[in-house]
């Protein structure tokens, strides 16, 4: 308790500070200079580069990313490609019997919640809060994004066409890193009295080491990922969204000649009100939301790229060519990989997050006896996310000739800069993309609030009222995102999210083995009702 309210009161005296004087300029610079000075060190040493060349560096973290995806696509016999339909089919229902049987193997090990209460996912088949589907739609909503549009503008204004070819191959490789870290989420998982389901990294990190071993490593590497997903929740999660959101409609809908110019804190009041109703209900009311809404904004947005593609469609074949001749030149190598995977998706943490860990908080909560199952599930992820929607945006942005190479643009131009691709096609597309980015945005928030509280609740408790601060703060959080300009703190959240692959990409690799038994077990049950021996 003392904890909380230490860290609250620390919290509330600075948006106490901040609600002073919201709407003074020289406040918000003041702030981000002083925060910048604190916080500096850490993220500089988070994005530090490693040299490649005289001009181009590497940032260490997105190396660890890349040899994760790259190890775990060869531990795990191209599970990204060769598994692919059996995710679809699992998604549909077609395994849905497997969850019926009573039969509990042998591997499926008891855990237990602070050390003594035993959990109840071997006492009830197909325990959890969400269906396979719902969890896919809530993990997607934190990560379907900004990244997918301004993101890809910046990457291909500093790579070129050829940029998207990495991207695709980034994706594809991120695949295998989802199905680890969401498989241990399932795993590992907590589920108290109540049937609420706790998971995520910082479970996985303190029970699987712990299993291994090295429970006090485990439990630091926990207590570290958990410290670091609360900070990335109320930032990246949260305050760059809303923020984001708030400049495009001020662009579409030209509220600088109406009475919303200026009034961001009131766009964030909106936001904060409807983002409260759904994070009060937990999991459960998030996933009721997410598989309605990350439908349809996909679709919608889609739909949109498809038609402007299509009215193009004599460009294509150029367009094409563009990609694979600036994938393997100087430019597309070079420019094109760290365009992509650094400026392209350090926004949405690389755009699916996969290495990262997050996504495995929400897939935790899935209905299934089948840690596997969820995993496989998973890998759809950055196959929907990456390869799909991102590349959509690549290509509508070179098509319709957006991108100039070279050009140093930001967050609010790259987002303008695919509304005007979309605009090249129908005058009202912009407005289409200003209301998919609102709901992107409102998506990403309901789910980090929901990383956010699970780590929150393993620093602090599970009580109601520890999980009504926690939601307090970050509903404040996003009435101050959408009315400050705070880019020091929100590039000190980006540096926390990306911080919190260093934990559970330590845990992964330790824990591949436990992943493995996990498949094989699926694949056994799946093959028996097949009639397959």
């Amino acid at each position: 308790m003392k904890k909380i309210i230490v860290v609250s009161a620390m919290f509330m005296s600075c948006i106490h500070t901040t609600a002073q004087e919201i709407y003074q300029k020289t406040l918000d610079e003041r702030i981000n200079e002083t925060f910048k000075n604190a916080t500096n060190w850490f993220v500089d040493a988070i994005f530090a580069e490693i040299p490649i060349s005289a001009q181009v560096g590497i940032p260490w973290v997105l190396i660890v990313l890349l040899l994760g995806a790259t190890y775990f696509t060869i531990y795990f016999k191209g599970i990204n490609f060769k598994n692919f339909l059996t995710s679809i089919l699992i998604i549909r229902g077609d395994y849905d019997m497997l969850e019926a049987s009573d039969k509990i193997e042998d591997s499926q090990t008891i855990h237990t919640i602070d050390g003594d209460q035993p959990d109840m996912i071997r006492v009830e088949s197909g325990n959890g809060e969400v269906n396979h589907f719902q969890a896919l739609t809530a993990a997607l909503s934190a990560t379907v994004g900004l990244g997918n549009i301004a993101g890809v503008a910046i990457a291909l204004s500093i790579g070129g066409a050829g940029a998207t070819f990495w991207m695709i191959l980034v994706g594809l490789l991120g695949m295998a890193s989802k199905f680890v870290e969401c498989t241990l989420g399932v795993a590992y998982r907590e589920i108290d009295e109540n049937g609420t389901v706790y998971g995520g990294p910082m479970y996985y990190l303190s029970k699987g080491l712990k299993e291994k071993g090295q429970g006090s490593i485990g439990k630091v590497l926990a207590i570290i990922f958990a410290i670091m997903c609360v900070g990335g929740s109320f930032g990246g999660g949260n305050m760059f969204q809303v923020n984001q959101a708030f400049k495009l409609f001020e662009h579409v809908t030209g509220a600088e000649n109406s009475f919303m110019y200026g009034k961001g804190w009131l766009f964030g009041l909106v936001m904060a009100i409807f983002v409260a109703i759904v994070i009060i209900g937990g999991i459960k009311k998030i996933a009721k939301v997410t598989d309605k809404i990350v439908p349809a904004m996909v679709i919608v947005y889609v739909v949109a790229v498809i038609t402007v593609i299509t009215i193009n469609y004599k460009v294509i074949p150029e367009a094409v060519l563009a990609i694979f001749d600036g994938a393997f030149s100087g430019e597309g190598i070079t420019g094109g990989m760290i365009g992509v995977m650094i400026q392209g998706f350090r926004r949405a943490a690389f755009s699916n997050e996969a290495g990262i860990g997050s996504a495995s908080i929400a897939h935790a909560a899935v209905k299934t006896k089948y840690a596997a199952s969820e995993g496989l599930v998973a890998l759809l992820e950055p196959f929907i996310d990456t390869v799909v929607i991102c590349t959509m945006t690549a290509f509508v942005l070179i098509i319709t000739g957006q991108i100039e190479i070279g050009a140093q643009i930001s967050d609010e131009q790259g987002v303008l800069l695919t509304a005007n691709a979309l605009g090249s096609g129908i005058s009202w597309f912009p407005y289409v993309l200003s209301l998919a980015v609102i709901l992107f945005a409102f998506s990403s928030m309901i789910s980090w609030s929901y990383y956010g509280y699970q780590a929150w609740s393993y620093l602090f408790g599970r009580k109601k009222y520890v999980a009504y601060i926690y939601k307090s703060l970050f509903c404040i959080c996003v009435i101050i995102g959408a009315a400050a300009s705070l880019n020091a703190v929100t590039d000190f959240s980006d540096a926390m999210i990306f911080a919190m692959l260093v934990p559970n990409m330590i845990g992964l690799f330790l824990l591949a083995p436990k992943v493995s038994v996990e498949l094989k077990r699926y694949k056994k049950e799946i093959n028996k009702s097949k009639g397959v021996q």
